[in-house]
């Protein structure tokens, strides 16, 4: 029967005494992994995993003491197998690396949960793609940043010329304000002006005006 952690009195020898670490256990394996494009892809990935302490006597009963050389391992390469050859290899590059995680460690768990084992996650800790592969990958994402920068630049030109319109447009109403509001003004203006400056001379002066703008100024003597 399973015993946790502490002191323990046993009857030796006729007790069989066997010891397992209970605590999350961190296997680190390197393989080759097939896309669904068929290409082989090389990777290292980490499996945590830890044995549940009231399931040892099955663990040790079904599988024995080389658990991990004689259960984790092969389901693993199995269930990673399975599922990477259902993604393209650019997908373990990308936002899809999380699934591709996510699905192997809970192909793993529904294996090995009666077994003994919870499998807590798996992670991706490095992928090499083929260098060809590789390259266009680069390539494609490279021109895709350029695209989206490309599109910036355009709606920030459009932007520019869209204010510069409005701008013209101001211009041109102020313009027209001017020519049919402001006009009769500024001459009227003008007009008191000139008959400020006129009354400033002593010689006698002769103004003729409709009343409100002057038609002829002469000085007389």
């Amino acid at each position: 029967m399973p015993s946790g952690t502490g002191l323990k009195f046993y009857f030796w020898p006729f007790a069989d005494i066997r010891k397992f670490t209970i605590r999350t256990q961190n296997l680190e394996v390197k393989l080759k992994l097939p896309s669904k494009e068929g290409l082989n892809i090389r990777a290292v990935i980490s499996i945590l995993y830890r044995v549940v302490p009231d399931k040892t006597p099955i663990v040790l009963e079904k599988v024995g003491e080389e658990y991990e050389r004689d259960l984790i391992l092969p389901v693993f390469r199995s269930a990673a197998a399975d599922i990477t050859a259902q993604f393209n290899a650019k997908d373990m590059h990308t936002g899809k690396r999380s699934e591709i995680e996510n699905s192997i460690r809970d192909r793993m768990a529904s294996i090995l949960a009666d077994r003994g084992f919870e499998v807590e996650t798996v992670l991706l800790k490095s992928i090499t793609l083929p260098t060809n592969l590789a390259s266009s990958i680069e390539a494609k994402l490279q021109a895709e940043q350029d695209a989206q920068l490309m599109s910036f630049v355009l709606q920030q030109e459009k932007k520019e010329a869209e204010r510069k319109l409005i701008e013209a447009r101001g211009v041109s109403d102020a313009q027209k304000a001017i020519s049919k509001g402001l006009s009769e003004k500024v001459l009227r203006f003008q007009a008191i002006q000139a008959f400020k400056e006129l009354s400033k001379s002593n010689n006698s002066k002769v103004i003729i005006t409709d009343g409100k703008t002057p038609i002829m100024m002469t000085d007389g003597k």
